[in-house]
């Protein structure tokens, strides 16, 4: 076995059967918060990795492990040592995607290969059903991938080299499946996805959008109310005074007006405008251009025709 990885399972095997306190309050999670971030809110933060560094720290391995609370940072700082790998052995780390994903910004959780047997492989994990540190029989399913600590230190060593102690603030998501991880990467920065940049900035777009046109809506609405009483206004009185178009029909007053007096003529209104009362047209009742309804003839009409 490596030498790094039986040193860390020398301190994580008599762990074993540990169970996180009230309140998600974890011994581990509160050494992290005191010795690595300095910051309160870890003491109650899903603590799969941070119970990795915490083992990593007393075996005195953690330049080779890493010191890191949220999942998918460590898996990539393996990555960037040249320690990652798709085959399992005893000593590694092993990283979980409960969704089957096998990207590494998909990782949910961690655990220590105790040992491998076909398929199988044999760990132990922290925070276990969000609660528990136990043994765990699994297939590779939901594996993205190891770290190999003894690959980190052959790379250190080529560099003459030692790792940076990489830590994060917590970021608050919710659990994907049990024992999953939700910290922030170890930049110290909340990771944000492309998705979530364009969603974000599409957002930004509608909203700024409807905000516009809010403005400008009734602006357009006062000028058409003010055309309307400054020039329509009179000829509709003029036609209820007089029992409807002007001499010579309605045909006579749109042929001389603009094409926005047709626009909002009474005719036009009556057939186009909701509001106005229109059905379908009966050859034995009367057009009305008023903006009456059909069975109501203008003032004048029964005149005119007994005349």
């Amino acid at each position: 076995m490596d030498p790094i990885g039986d040193d860390l399972l020398r301190i994580i095997r008599p762990e074993i059967g540990y169970r996180e306190g009230p309140g998600r309050h974890s011994k581990f999670g509160e050494w992290y918060a005191a010795n690595v971030v300095q910051d309160p809110q870890y003491e109650t933060a899903p603590w799969c990795a941070m119970f990795v560094a915490w083992a990593a720290e007393r075996a005195g391995v953690q330049q080779y492990v890493g010191q890191f609370a949220w999942t998918p940072s460590q898996a990539r700082w393996f990555e960037t040592n040249g320690a990652w790998s798709r085959t399992p052995e005893p000593g590694a780390l092993v990283f979980f995607d409960w969704s089957g994903g096998k990207d590494i910004k998909g990782i949910d959780h961690v655990g220590v290969v105790e040992s491998v047997e076909g398929g199988t492989i044999h760990t132990i994990e922290g925070n276990v059903d969000r609660v528990w540190l136990k043994r765990k029989a699994r297939d590779q399913s939901k594996v993205v991938g190891y770290g190999l600590p003894r690959k980190v230190k052959e790379h250190l060593a080529g560099k003459d080299d030692t790792a940076p102690q990489q830590t994060g603030r917590i970021e608050v998501r919710p659990a994907l499946a049990p024992a999953s991880t939700a910290l922030t990467d170890a930049s110290g920065t909340l990771p944000v996805s492309m998705e979530t940049a364009v969603v974000a900035g599409l957002l930004t777009f509608v909203l700024g959008t409807s905000f516009v046109l809010s403005r400008l809506r009734p602006h357009v609405s006062a000028g058409r109310h003010r055309r309307r009483n400054g020039r329509q206004e009179p000829r509709r009185r003029a036609e209820r005074r007089t029992g409807g178009a002007p001499r010579g029909g309605a045909s006579l007053f749109l042929a001389g007006a603009s094409e926005q007096d047709r626009a909002d003529s009474p005719e036009t209104l009556r057939v186009s405008r909701p509001g106005w009362a229109h059905e379908p047209y009966r050859a034995d009742r009367p057009r009305s251009v008023t903006g009456l309804a059909p069975e109501t003839p203008a003032p004048g009409v029964e005149a005119r025709r007994a005349a």
